[in-house]
């Protein structure tokens, strides 16, 4: 098998990711015109791609967490993190599993980094129920989106949320692929 010459490896590893992120840039545009929501509630339905921005700051803080070192405190942001991003995508929740399957892989999943990112979520759900549930208020601060968890109405926010996670993993793989050594 040919080696690739220092020049093209130098070339794709630059090039590469930016093409990844023009591709999740098409994909969040994409989102705003097959959205069926998007036309009747304008402009304010982009805030839901928060979801999008919140989980690209939950893969940056994971990646960036060193060997054999605590995951405790990353853990916690992941889950106040994914936590405040249910709000416009409920379902983003399941976004846990892979995160602690990544932690298990890179040994840094313990009992205390398990819990920590369970009480980020369980802080979220309480500031909302306070929110949402404040006798002292005629109408509630905010909407309650986790009263229909599989709205297919916010199952469209997944696409922009899927393009940037890919465009981050796959620049990851491809710079560290072509790494010149």
């Amino acid at each position: 098998m040919q080696r690739m010459k220092r020049h093209t490896q130098t070339i794709l590893y630059h090039t590469l990711p930016i093409a990844f992120w023009l591709l999740a840039g098409v994909g969040c545009a994409l989102w705003v015109f097959f959205d069926p929501a998007f036309q009747s509630e304008g402009w304010i339905r982009l805030l839901a791609a928060i979801p999008s921005l919140l989980s690209l700051i939950t893969i940056i803080i994971l990646t960036s967490i060193k060997r054999h070192a605590s995951s405790v405190e990353e853990s916690l942001w992941t889950g106040i993190l994914l936590g405040i991003a249910s709000y416009w995508l409920p379902t983003i929740l399941f976004l846990l599993l892979p995160v602690w399957i990544y932690l298990y892989y890179r040994r840094l999943l313990d009992l205390h980094a398990f819990l920590a990112s369970l009480i980020g979520i369980g802080l979220v759900a309480i500031w909302a129920a306070a929110l949402i549930f404040n006798p002292f208020a005629q109408e509630p601060a905010i909407a309650n989106p986790w009263v229909d968890f599989f709205a297919p109405e916010t199952l469209w926010v997944w696409i922009p949320v899927g393009s940037v996670l890919f465009a981050y993993i796959a620049s990851s793989i491809a710079r560290n692929i072509l790494k010149v050594r």
